[in-house]
């Protein structure tokens, strides 16, 4: 006989873990948060610099590769999304950013009522336990999700918002406030120093709760239908298959690659295609798959000697031998960093009122090898696309695996901003501040200076920001996936709820606003 539940959440991520709290609160309500990963009770997901060595981790990553994209070389890209409880904020950088309000108004008028800003703010406001003393216009103090400041910035976070104001960008100390551009240090998510992941958050605190039953290890094969209903599912647990069965909702959480891919192995999705990969088409939803968003990226590396930055020497090893001992004292050195403390958001001369790039500021030797770890120093920066134009898919490849096309800077615009971003990145790497510790350009290089020569370089190196949206996308037009509440079409009884419904990517990272499209989704199921 298999197990039954009120509720069954899949995916224990920044959406799922949120609405298996929130529909939880009800002893009344039976509800199983389900998660293909495992415990996130290591230093390596905790501590905040083990960041960097979960991207290719075989426990806690998933660790995708797309299809080979064509205006990039032909490389795969590695795309990590996170498989352990929290998901990717297990494994993220910890930054909490909501993103312009001008794309939660986008959203609403392109179908989406409901989904304005002034519609969204109250569920930002109502997760965030808010320990910056921000304005309470845009902020919230009681919620589960602390927001704070790096707890020991590397000095070279502050030399890069100086070099920027040079330029003429000016610092920001809320970039959720009530304007996104600038340059400054980072909020993130965390408690005492320690990832505050979405599971750490909302559904660690709750565990106890008799009505809520929290699964790892088990991955969702596929839904099972009765009609125009999800009467549960199955799913692999340690080899041996298991059904769960569901009464009221099933919700899918397991983000943008996950949730079509859920959807398509159930039948649910493009017929043609579902029939092509020999998987019998239950409900014809052309959408599925479609409208893959991403923030492309290109890096500006630069060696350096300055100890100052992070990384391993003869000179920064008494501060590398020291750090444990600060951490587990204070809370202080070189384990607190998430790598990338300051940042911000600017417009090149092709944007305009709005920002069109996005840099993560780097105080450490980022490899151009593509190396974890690198002997030596020196800093980076990180510069993406905003609102790319490029759309690309995700399918059912060989034995129903999952195929992820980004079909990234297949819109000549999208190259463009991005060969300005790093244009802008240069400048900013430019200036006085930098003189002291300047060193060798590794990439692109100093032999690279046209705009011809950066987007060839731009092809041969770019990637993903890991910031995956829009394959189950919300609306109300034949592509959409899902309605304004979240429910897809053609079923009565399943929605979705993660960064896969978002029409048009945010502008920034996507953590924050998955944590308010769960608290957006608890409460229309709530309601009814």
């Amino acid at each position: 006989m298999a197990d039954s539940f009120d509720y069954l959440i899949v995916g224990a991520g920044s959406a799922g873990c949120v609405l298996a709290n929130r529909l939880s609160a009800d002893p009344a309500v039976r509800v199983c948060l389900i998660e293909a990963g495992g415990s996130d009770a290591s230093p390596r997901v905790q501590v905040p610099a083990g960041t960097i060595t979960l991207y290719k981790s075989r426990v806690f990553s998933w660790n995708y590769f797309s299809a080979p994209q064509r205006h990039l070389a032909g490389r795969r890209l590695h795309t990590p999304r996170g498989k352990a409880l929290g998901g990717s904020s297990a494994m993220n950088s910890m930054i909490y950013i909501r993103g312009d309000a001008s794309d939660y108004d986008r959203w609403e008028a392109a179908g989406c009522p409901g989904w304005g800003w002034r519609d969204v703010l109250p569920y930002f406001k109502k997760s965030e336990g808010n320990r910056l003393g921000q304005s309470l216009h845009y902020h919230g103090t009681l919620g589960e999700l602390l927001v704070d400041k790096p707890r020991d910035p590397n000095p070279l976070s502050e030399r890069y918002i100086s070099a920027a104001s040079h330029i003429g960008l000016r610092r920001n100390d809320d970039f959720n406030g009530g304007s996104l551009e600038g340059v400054g240090l980072y909020n993130v998510t965390q408690k005492d120093a320690r990832r505050l992941s979405s599971y750490r958050a909302f559904v660690a605190p709750v565990r106890q709760r008799s009505n809520l039953t929290v699964l790892t290890g088990c991955e969702v094969e596929r839904l099972l239908l009765d009609g125009e209903r999800v009467s549960g599912l199955e799913l692999r647990e340690k080899g041996q298959w298991r059904t769960l069965q569901c009464s009221r909702e099933t919700i899918l959480c397991a983000g943008a690659l996950g949730s079509p891919h859920i959807l398509l192995k159930s039948g649910i999705g493009p017929r043609a295609e579902l029939e092509a990969a020999g998987v019998a088409s239950k409900v014809d939803l052309p959408g599925v798959g479609k409208n893959l968003q991403d923030h492309i990226d290109g890096t500006l590396t630069v060696r350096s000697k300055s100890p100052l930055s992070l990384g391993f020497s003869i000179g920064s090893l008494p501060k590398v031998l020291a750090s444990p001992f600060q951490y587990l004292a204070r809370r202080m050195g070189w384990l607190t960093t998430n790598y990338v403390e300051a940042g911000g958001f600017a417009r090149t001369p092709l944007a305009g009122d709005l920002p069109d790039v996005q840099m993560h500021f780097v105080p450490g030797y980022r490899s151009h090898r593509g190396r974890l770890f690198e002997w030596g120093h020196g800093y980076a920066i990180h510069t993406c696309v905003l609102r790319p134009k490029s759309v690309g898919e995700v399918r059912l490849g060989e034995g129903r695996s999952l195929s992820i096309d980004f079909n990234f800077l297949s819109d000549e615009a999208d190259a463009r901003v991005l060969v300005e971003g790093v244009k802008l990145a240069r400048s900013i790497l430019a200036q006085p501040e930098f003189d002291a510790i300047r060193g060798k350009e590794m990439l692109p290089g100093a032999q690279v200076q046209s705009d011809e020569q950066l987007l060839a370089h731009l092809r041969e190196n770019a990637a993903t920001v890991f910031h995956p949206v829009g394959t189950c996308k919300m609306g109300t037009d034949e592509a959409a996936v899902v309605s304004p509440q979240l429910r897809v079409r053609g079923l009565s009884n399943l929605r979705v709820a993660d960064a896969s419904i978002m029409p048009t990517l945010i502008s920034g990272n996507t953590n924050a606003p998955c944590i308010m499209i769960g608290e957006r989704a608890a409460e229309m199921i709530l309601r009814g």
